[in-house]
């Protein structure tokens, strides 16, 4: 059986940090709120006005092809999970390919906001697994401060920028994706949504007016489902896969907040010394967050480790993967 094995691993973070005391000059919060309830103790900001989020994407991925000593011609395809694409079309994807100079892929963007990575991330392994290509590169990325609004303290205090990128090689002895389980609930969107910008309200001086151009969240209800989600995924993929949280070696979430990783990890049994956090640096990147965590705990991982990915995001979208480590 072929089975879709990360081989490689890269990442990208813009220069710019906003720390909590920088918000507490931009909102009625404080560094100790922040902290208590999120973890976070700093984001990374593009604040480069001739950049954008391609552009992080790309940083990403010639750390990984350095790292790999690849020649980029050898890529085959690229998908981008992210809800911030330079312009609503051409995807992401495709500008980043004539970035790169990678001549021999295609691609296309995945909007699953903050599950925009694994829902990536099984979508390739298909590619893989039935022997259409040969190295895939999955990326979450996501700048996130060009739709934050400032002046609101109860979403700006949680996002950051930045992109992870992960290469996808056939694995023949074992390691790869081994199963995942994604799910979707379109009835989640009124807590969680950017309502401007759309087919349903384009751009006009009300949308502005209005501030539907920046992300709107309702927390306590969002919190709930991502605890509830993330979990009963996790619960249901240990499960059809007779395992037990004794058998996962390590725990990589998606990084919203650090009392829901703690919370998912208490209710499936996985001790915290195994869920890998790194929102303290840099916040909730979106679909950066997965890739980015892998990125920064690379040397803890060892051929064969029992991995679980899992997600939470706006729509409501969500999910798990259950993966072996190849390297």
């Amino acid at each position: 059986m072929i089975r879709a094995a990360i081989t490689g691993i890269g990442g990208y973070l813009p220069e710019g940090i906003l720390t909590n005391k920088d918000m507490e000059e931009l909102v009625d919060t404080s560094e100790e709120w922040i902290i208590t309830r999120t973890g976070i103790q700093k984001r990374h900001i593009l604040k480069d006005p001739d950049k954008a989020n391609s552009d992080m994407v790309v940083g990403a991925i010639q750390n990984l092809l350095s790292r790999k000593n690849i020649d980029v011609e050898e890529i085959d395809m690229i998908i981008v999970g992210t809800v911030t694409a330079d312009y609503p079309f051409p995807d992401t994807a495709n500008l980043v390919a004539h970035k790169i100079g990678a001549k021999n892929a295609f691609g296309y963007d995945i909007n699953a906001a903050c599950s925009g990575f694994i829902y990536s991330l099984v979508t390739a392994s298909k590619f893989i697994e039935t022997g259409t290509y040969k190295k895939i590169l999955v990326v979450g990325s996501d700048q996130m401060s060009s739709i934050i609004n400032y002046k609101d303290r109860t979403t700006c205090i949680l996002f950051g920028d930045g992109a992870g990128v992960v290469l996808l090689e056939p694995n023949e002895e074992g390691p790869g994706v081994q199963d995942s389980i994604l799910r979707a609930e379109g009835a989640g969107w009124e807590y969680l949504h950017m309502k401007g910008g759309g087919s349903k309200n384009p751009a006009s001086a009300e949308t502005i007016a209005n501030d539907w151009h920046y992300v709107y969240q309702e927390g306590k209800t969002v919190f709930k489902a991502a605890v509830k989600g993330m979990s009963e995924s996790i619960h249901d993929l240990l499960v059809r896969n007779n395992l037990t949280h004794e058998d996962i070696d390590w725990m990589v979430p998606h990084q919203a907040n650090k009392r829901i990783l703690s919370s998912v990890a208490n209710y499936v049994g996985i001790d915290m010394d195994k869920v890998l956090i790194n929102i303290e640096k840099y916040g909730n990147t979106t679909a950066g967050t997965i890739p980015l965590c892998l990125w920064d705990y690379e040397s803890k991982f060892k051929k064969g480790d029992k991995i679980i990915l899992t997600a939470f995001g706006g729509g409501f979208t969500w999910g798990s993967i259950l993966l072996e480590w190849a390297y």
